[in-house]
């Protein structure tokens, strides 16, 4: 894979992490707000976790 690829991949997956990061927040406020149920902002926040450790692991075994 060329260095060229691997940059466009790191930038993408850069801008997923952020814009995960920005929903959970949102979420967050929209439960502290009153317009998010308990169960709508766990779903949310099980989604965040669950795809920031896979993207932990992948950049374990990538060695970064």
């Amino acid at each position: 894979m060329s260095e060229q690829t691997k940059a466009k991949i790191d930038k993408f997956l850069h801008k997923f992490v952020s814009r995960k990061l920005i929903v959970f927040i949102v979420a967050c406020t929209g439960l502290f707000s009153g317009y998010l149920t308990a169960d709508e902002w766990v779903i949310i926040a099980g989604m965040y976790v669950g795809t920031q450790a896979a993207i932990d692991a992948i950049e374990r075994l990538k060695g970064s």
